[in-house]
């Protein structure tokens, strides 16, 4: 398989007063073509961060991105982000309300030539199972259906790679994990490479094939949902793992009133 993202060594950090504050040290990993990977931990751990790096929006202080191979930042170079082949479904999923579901996903194929924009269109709200929605507007479709018509935007263009901060966020909990394995569905349909955000370990092991533990700034591992349950680096993330685990657990106990419900 051919790396499609490697991070090799990134750091950045935000301005605070006179100063600079890091958020990410020393970050590095690989995604192979194909694969879906997630970046899990607790908020303010530089997650979102990393995203935002890798699509153009943060310079980097150190280390290297690399998309197909191509150089994309450094911190002697930042290609802007239009021009990175990277496409990002934002959390609040910036749907345009005045434009129809149609016209949405073709906003990002502006560029492309008007026989084949309808044709990827088409392809896209077929993909997401939106095509008979086509002339809807998001104010009318559900959180879901909303989450898809993002996803199939993001996809036009066709990107070698997607990032996606926290796409269940604005879902009910109970429609989450559901809707992981029908995105992770969707992903592999369409063959696209992907790198997710999220704090929810339930997500995270619904959809990626390998996922990165980040700790303090500094990803703590980088593993498959395997190796992490049965090979933890650390204590820290044995107890994460556990932890979320079971909370997971007993929030499907009291989603269906089982035993749990009164602890």
């Amino acid at each position: 398989m051919n790396t499609m993202l490697e991070l090799d060594r990134i750091s950045v950090s935000y301005p605070v007063a006179r100063a600079r504050q890091p958020v990410v040290q020393g970050l590095s990993l690989g995604l192979e073509a194909g694969q879906i990977a997630c970046l899990l931990g607790a908020s303010g751990c530089g997650k979102t961060t990393v995203l935002r790096a890798i699509a153009g929006f943060e310079p980097l202080d150190a280390g290297e991105i690399r998309v197909a191979g191509r150089l994309i930042s450094s911190p002697r170079l930042r290609v802007e982000p239009e021009h990175r082949r990277v496409g990002m479904m934002f959390q609040d999923y910036a749907l345009f309300p005045h434009l129809s579901i149609e016209q949405n996903v073709a906003f990002g194929l502006r560029r492309t030539a008007a026989s084949r924009r309808g044709q990827q269109v088409d392809r896209m709200l077929e993909l997401v199972g939106l095509r008979a929605l086509a002339g809807r507007y998001p104010h009318e479709l559900s959180g879901g259906q909303q989450q898809r018509v993002a996803l199939a935007r993001a996809l036009a263009p066709e990107p070698d790679l997607l990032l996606l901060d926290e796409p269940f966020s604005n879902l009910d909990v109970d429609a989450r994990e559901k809707l992981a394995y029908e995105l992770r569905d969707i992903l592999k349909s369409a063959g696209r490479t992907a790198l997710v955000v999220t704090h929810n370990q339930a997500e995270a092991f619904a959809i990626a094939d390998r996922i990165g533990i980040m700790q303090c700034q500094c990803l703590a591992q980088w593993d498959t949902p395997y190796g992490l349950h049965h090979h933890p680096a650390n204590p820290e993330i044995a107890d994460f793992i556990r932890r979320e685990s079971l909370l997971a657990r007993r929030a499907t106990a009291c989603l269906r009133g089982g035993p749990d419900t009164a602890h």
